[in-house]
């Protein structure tokens, strides 16, 4: 594991709970259904491009950690309400029961619920510390409409709608990549925007990292869509073949297993060129797209 990688994601897990607001005890429950799902584990690839970001564009990564955070919040509820028996009903997520196994539909459904909030709790109130800083207080706003945008009904969620409504249709290349983009890629998007936005990055640079960040995005879910296929429970930490069982279009449905290699190869490619110009010191964001890279040839020459 890169030693940036790994400092960042010690990071996140170490202050993951920290900004969680008090919740009263008499609903405890809630608060341990949160926390269950939260401390599961995961690669946390969100949170470390934010603070990844956040560096390389001049910033402090301690002072983006209730950003990075909120971020990890959002995610995990979204993983939470997409394992419940009305979306994808999967009973197995980074290797432990999911959430509405443990506690039941209704409290992961909340559980759920109470992350999103609480990530918005948790950049407002780290906004609150600079009403007397109005150029910090700038970039944590764009940082927060960042996150915003790109977990709402502009982004993440329009994908899943989408993804709900093409069960069982036959789906184009055009539909399968709106879906993802927004699915999958529009919060990888959000984490590098935002970050870049709190290490106060200029306008070239933000530039080149957003497109870093879309074409990341499609390698990231052409790589779960082949890992689908050929991965295991025990390496993904959930079932495989759900796709196939829902009845859902995916990159290897359309074009086969060895034309889904060569799609997030495009990609790949195309995240390297966007942060070419930086050289050396992207060394961070080429690991990110070595580990996806790697792991694939690697399932391919097995």
């Amino acid at each position: 594991m890169d030693a940036d990688f790994k400092r960042y994601k010690d990071m996140i897990d170490e202050h993951l709970l920290d900004f969680l607001p008090d919740i009263d005890h008499k609903t405890i429950t809630l608060y341990e259904s949160m926390k269950y799902s939260l401390t599961a584990g995961g690669k946390r690839i969100r949170p470390v491009l934010l603070l990844g970001a956040c560096e390389f564009c001049g910033g402090d990564p301690k002072t983006a950690l209730p950003y990075a955070c909120a971020l990890e919040y959002i995610h995990t509820y979204s993983l939470i309400h997409d394992d419940l028996p009305c979306m994808d009903d999967d009973e197995l997520r980074r290797g432990m029961k999911t959430n509405h196994i443990v506690y039941g539909a209704g409290i992961a459904t909340l559980a759920g619920d109470g992350l999103l909030s609480s990530a918005f709790e948790a950049m407002n109130m780290d906004m609150l510390m600079y009403l007397d800083d109005l150029g910090e207080l700038k970039k944590r706003i764009k940082a927060s409409y960042e996150i915003s945008k790109g977990a709402g009904v502009r982004g993440m969620v329009a994908g899943q709608v989408s993804d709900l409504e093409a069960e069982g249709e036959p789906v184009t290349v055009e539909m399968l990549d709106y879906i993802n983009i927004n699915k999958t890629g529009a919060m990888i998007k959000a984490a590098v925007k935002a970050g870049a936005d709190l290490g106060g990055g200029d306008y070239d640079t933000i530039n080149k990292l957003n497109e870093y960040a879309e074409n990341l995005g499609l390698a990231f879910q052409v790589r779960d869509d082949i890992l689908d296929i050929v991965g295991s429970v025990e390496e993904l930490g959930k079932n495989t073949g759900a796709d196939e069982a829902q009845d859902k279009s995916n990159y290897p449905s359309i074009f086969g297993l060895d034309k889904s290699y060569e799609k997030m190869e495009k990609h790949l490619d195309l995240a390297y060129q966007a942060i070419a110009p930086f050289y050396d010191n992207a060394e961070f964001f080429y690991h990110i797209l070595d580990m996806l890279e790697l792991r694939e040839r690697d399932k391919e020459r097995n």
